[in-house]
């Protein structure tokens, strides 16, 4: 393989001739051999769209020469449009903040500018790293402010995925409503309730996560490009302190605005822990929601078998005809990684010190994770299970009808003591609560009827 070399302020290495990525990314490559994953491609394409809006401003405040900046652009696009992603080769997980994440793009585009504008791989002749691709931003802006931005990008599809279980689940609470069943707590028969009524409050549950999601996202727009290392903004114009986030805004169609203490937005990572603790009670609602639907759909014979769950594959390997309930397993499993995720990026936010936290690759390679997981596995509950639950509205009916649980009922009438003897005796000989009370002259038939109807028992009266 043929070489060239390079150097920076370590020394001297070896870089693959036809290499866009330089001294630095190979460095970084070597200390950092972690996940054997490299950076986020959405991440990736979220750096080269703040170099490319660097550039833009620089040249309009006159710092960068047209000639330079028009070549950094198309390299920036080039990326965009998906070329060059094998020369981002720095890991996932690294020391130093993400410089090895900002100085693998720094390189990249740089080399590619350089060879737009007739120079070679590794000469910097025209385009250097540091001097034009950097120009005016440090790692600790750059980083933070991708961060943000790819977020952002990965909740759309998230969003559009929890839209649609949403709306699964409130036509499942319409398809059900007219099917009566024990409502149970503590796995004990309560009083009677509406099917439907189950999954409308599901449908509530994801509801209020989707508008904590939204409001979560709103910290998303708030950037400190143009702070630099700790928000002095050092070596940045007053153009471009004024136009970076505007021009970034343009670019994306997203409504960024500069943050309103640049100290604060260089040093804090609260606005991700929010986010990911918003991804976490959403996965904890999901987990819980998939808790119910194995027990709803327990047996089928032995269990609660009030609902069925889609069959989707074979779920032993020795015994035959067994189904299991596949699709909430994994959401749960998804849940619990999620759960972990969050734990971490909220001990790499508390573990920031003074002026920058250190920890921001491990935040977002949890936190991205859990973004998308946390899209596939609602989508697959929604495709694979939701769309396909069926009610057994006769076994549902039966189970009511031998409960003793609609016995609370009596109460407001008869009082609490006799409504428990009544239940005791019931439970005892198997005799419906509503023969008993009858035949013990506690109430009339036609009074039975009224305050026994289990409809009337599932909403307010």
């Amino acid at each position: 393989m043929k070489t060239r070399l390079e150097a920076d302020s370590i020394g001297i290495l070896e870089v693959p001739a036809d290499a866009y990525y330089g001294v630095q990314s190979l460095r970084a490559k070597h200390n950092f051999p972690i996940t054997s994953r490299p950076l986020h491609p959405e991440f990736i394409k979220s750096i080269v769209i703040l170099k490319k809006a660097a550039a833009l401003t620089n040249e309009n405040a006159g710092e960068l020469s047209s000639e330079v900046s028009e070549a950094i652009c198309t390299a920036c696009d080039e990326i965009l449009e998906g070329k060059l992603f094998d020369q981002f080769i720095v890991d996932a997980i690294q020391g130093g903040a993400g410089t090895s994440a900002n100085m693998n793009a720094n390189e990249v585009i740089a080399n590619r500018a350089d060879e737009l504008l007739g120079g070679t791989k590794g000469s910097y002749q025209h385009v250097h790293p540091n001097d034009h691709v950097n120009m005016a931003q440090s790692t600790n802006d750059i980083i933070p402010s991708a961060g943000k931005l790819t977020v952002l990008k990965l909740l759309v599809p998230l969003f559009r995925e929890l839209e649609r279980l949403l709306n699964a689940l409130l036509e499942k609470s319409k398809q059900f409503d007219h099917i009566l069943k024990m409502g149970r707590t503590q796995l004990q028969d309560a009083v009677p309730m509406r099917l439907g009524q189950s999954f409308h409050a599901y449908a509530s549950v994801i509801q209020r996560d989707i508008h904590r999601l939204e409001n979560a996202q709103k910290e998303m727009y708030r950037l400190n490009m143009g702070g630099t290392a700790i928000g002095t903004a050092i070596n940045v114009s007053h153009s471009y302190l004024q136009h970076i986030c505007p021009k970034i805004a343009e670019l994306t169609g997203l409504p960024f605005a500069s943050a309103d203490d640049l100290f604060d937005a260089t040093q804090n990572l609260d606005g991700f822990v929010t986010v990911s603790s918003s991804l976490k009670t959403c996965a904890v609602n999901l987990s819980k929601l998939c808790n119910d639907l194995r027990l709803l759909s327990s047996g089928p014979r032995t269990g609660f078998a009030e609902i069925t769950l889609p069959p989707k594959q074979n779920g032993s390997s020795i015994m035959p005809g067994k189904i299991n309930p596949v699709i909430p397993e994994v959401v749960s499993q998804v849940a619990f990684n999620i759960i972990g995720n969050d734990c971490t990026i909220t001990m790499a936010a508390e573990a920031g010190q003074l002026e920058l936290n250190a920890f921001e690759p491990v935040v977002f390679y949890n936190l991205f994770e859990s973004i998308e997981t946390l899209t596939s596995a609602v989508q697959t509950l929604t495709d694979n299970c939701i769309l396909g639950i069926t009610a057994n509205e006769k076994h549902c009916e039966e189970l009511v009808d031998a409960s003793v649980g609609i016995s609370t009922a009596l109460c407001p009438t008869i009082g609490y003591k006799p409504s428990a003897e009544i239940a005791k005796e019931s439970l005892k000989t198997g005799i419906p609560v509503r023969k008993l009370v009858i035949e013990k002259g506690l109430l009339c038939p036609s009074e039975a009827d009224v305050l026994l109807n289990p409809f009337t028992m599932t909403e307010p009266q």
